[in-house]
C-alpha cells in the first residue's frame, strides 16, 4: 500500500511510491560536482579511477542521498521532516539506474519512521537510511 498523509495517518508497512531515476551519466556527475562543490576526481576522471583499481568513475554517495531526499519531499512537505540519515553500502557505477524506496516501520507519538534504500536494477543496494516525519508538519 502506498503511504498517504490522510486523516487515517500512516501505518507500519505502508510504502512510499518508488522514485525511479534515469541513468547516472558522466554529465550527471559533472553537474552534481559543480552544484555540490565535490570535485573529487574519483567521480569525474577515468584515469584517476583506474589508478585506484576501478574500471570507471562512480557516482557521489551524496547524489544518491539527494535522490532519497527528493523521494521524501515528493511525498511530504520538507517542514515535516525531522530526521534524515543514510549509510553508504556500495558504489553506484556510471550509467546505473537507481530506484529509491521507503517503507513505514514505526508510527508513534505523531512521528512516522521510514526506512529507506537506493537499489540498482541488478538488486544491489547502494544506500540505506531512515527518515522521521512529524505527522503534524505533514498535514500542512
Amino acid at each position: 500500500m502506498t503511504v498517504t498523509w490522510e486523516a487515517r495517518g500512516a501505518r507500519v508497512g505502508d510504502k512510499l511510491p518508488p522514485l525511479a531515476l534515469g541513468p547516472i551519466t558522466r554529465t550527471t556527475l559533472a553537474l552534481f560536482a559543480g552544484g555540490s562543490g565535490d570535485h573529487n576526481p574519483i567521480h569525474l576522471d577515468l584515469d584517476v579511477a583506474r589508478r585506484a583499481g576501478l574500471d570507471d568513475v562512480f557516482a557521489h554517495g551524496m547524489l544518491s542521498m539527494a535522490y532519497l531526499g527528493r523521494l521524501l519531499t515528493d511525498h511530504a512537505p520538507q517542514a515535516a521532516l525531522r530526521e534524515f540519515g543514510t549509510r553508504f553500502v556500495a558504489i553506484t557505477p556510471v550509467n546505473a539506474e537507481p530506484t529509491c524506496h521507503g517503507e513505514v516501520t514505526r508510527v508513534e507519538d505523531g512521528l512516522v519512521t521510514v526506512d529507506l534504500r537506493v537499489e540498482l536494477a541488478d538488486g544491489t543496494v547502494t544506500l540505506t537510511g531512515q527518515a522521521v516525519f512529524s505527522m503534524e508538519g505533514a498535514k500542512s
